[in-house]
């Protein structure tokens, strides 16, 4: 497991309970770094939608058991947020919950020229997902894409 897996994983279970306890979802945990600073995001959510007093909440206990643990070595800026409308589907759960509704696919490289796919998601596995576009059934590598979200629709 690597140093930022680690990290991930203590934090993920110090906040499982949490979230039961107030019923939230935690949609993601990642420890990034970006432009040179580390950053350890948590996303929430809740049926409705997260607020900026529940990001709160979670934050200051979150914050407050970091500090106690003192597990992560770096200097680094801890965020708890919404996953916003157009969160990534990561997990299990997330792909299930998103059958029947159209998402967005962006490859890391073009299939037939083209890198970005929007069609309804019909099914997925450990490997593959399978979306309908245009009346086609179009099968991708988990490998190969780079974002599958749901599509936004204004």
């Amino acid at each position: 497991m690597t140093r930022r897996e680690e990290y991930e994983s203590k934090t993920e279970g110090y906040l499982l309970p949490l979230m039961q306890e107030y019923q939230f979802e935690l949609v993601d945990v990642e420890y990034v770094k970006e432009a040179g600073t580390w950053y350890l995001r948590a996303y929430i959510d809740k049926e409705g939608g997260i607020t900026v007093d529940d990001c709160e909440v979670i934050s200051r206990k979150l914050g407050d058991w970091l500090d106690e643990k003192d597990f992560i070595a770096d200097s680094y800026i801890l965020e708890v947020s919404s996953p916003g409308l157009g969160r990534p589907l990561k997990k299990e759960k997330d792909f299930k919950r998103s059958i029947g509704k159209d998402v967005e696919v962006r490859l890391y490289r073009a299939r037939e020229k083209q890198k970005e796919f929007t069609g309804m998601l019909k099914a997925y596995d450990e490997t593959s997902v399978t979306i309908e576009c245009d009346g086609e059934d179009l099968v991708f590598e988990k490998a190969d894409i780079a974002l599958i979200r749901l599509a936004l629709d204004f």
